[in-house]
């Protein structure tokens, strides 16, 4: 069974920086891509950033220049340095990988983890 586990989500000061991240475990056959999403109360899950198997990357407009990510492939590892926050940062950070396992391809998604931008 392929799980997703995040971490490094905790309460911030503006300004400051926090690093996720995110590890695949299980039978994992191919990986396409993995990213970060995130949800602020009251708000649609909204992409933050996506590394492909090119080597390609998508980032949010609102966090562009601000945060980065990048991946292990090996260790089935993404993360996410996020710098310069903002309390408009904060939300529930989700972990997202389009993968192939013995069910076949598909998107999976991890439990989340907290980012809290407060003074």
């Amino acid at each position: 069974q392929v799980r997703l586990v995040e971490s490094g989500g905790g309460l911030v000061q503006p300004g400051g920086s926090l690093r996720l991240s995110c590890a695949a475990s299980g039978t994992i056959w191919n990986t396409n891509s993995m990213g970060w999403y995130r949800q602020a109360p009251g708000k649609q899950r909204d992409m933050v950033a996506v590394t492909y198997n090119n080597g390609g990357t998508s980032y949010a407009d609102s966090v562009k220049g601000r945060f980065t990510i990048s991946r292990d492939i090996a260790k089935k590892t993404v993360f996410l340095q996020m710098n310069s926050l903002t309390p408009g940062d904060t939300a529930v950070y989700y972990c997202q990988a389009n993968l192939q396992s013995p069910s076949g391809w598909g998107n999976y998604w991890g439990q989340g983890t907290r980012v809290t931008v407060s003074s």
